[in-house]
């Protein structure tokens, strides 16, 4: 059987791919661990730093990133006799991330876990457990194997020998 050669570049220049792009926007620790909990449903400054155990500016640089980017937005709120705060819901942009964080999760309960699986997925409608999965416009599963990424000859890098 003969064997394929190396691949030697990504088909794709990292400035005009879509994934880098979204580790230059989310990829450090700290932000994704903070996306981590708000995907939770933590919203509150003081609630982010006592559930990750973050130092108070870099929570606060993270956060204004995640603003600006879109993926988080800031919205006033107070409690009965307090003084005015600002907590930090996800935008649809933010909620958007589920899917590939529960895929993330899926990896790592596969790779990871040591057999712990700490979150389980469920249809609330039926209470059965769900996974991420490539699924086509059709709604049926497909296989790793039979996914193709096709790139668009306008972005394809010239190949390097």
């Amino acid at each position: 059987m003969k064997e394929t050669p190396p691949i030697r570049r990504s088909p794709v220049a990292a400035a005009d791919c879509n994934l880098s792009r979204s580790f230059e926007l989310i990829g450090d620790r700290w932000t994704l661990l903070i996306l981590r909990s708000a995907l939770h449903g933590i919203r509150r400054f003081d609630d982010f730093q006592a559930d990750l155990d973050i130092p108070r500016t870099v929570l606060s640089n993270r956060l204004a990133g995640l603003v600006e980017s879109g993926i988080m937005k800031r919205r006033n709120y107070r409690e009965e006799g307090q003084r005015s705060r600002v907590e930090y819901p996800l935008t649809e942009m933010g909620q958007a991330l589920a899917l590939p964080f529960m895929a993330m999760t899926q990896w790592g309960d596969k790779y990871l876990g040591e057999k712990k699986l700490p979150l389980t997925l469920r249809a609330r409608s039926t209470g059965e457990k769900i996974t991420v999965a490539y699924v086509d416009r059709k709604g049926r599963r497909r296989k790793a194997s039979d996914v193709e990424a096709v790139i668009d000859p306008a972005f394809r890098q010239p190949e390097t020998d």
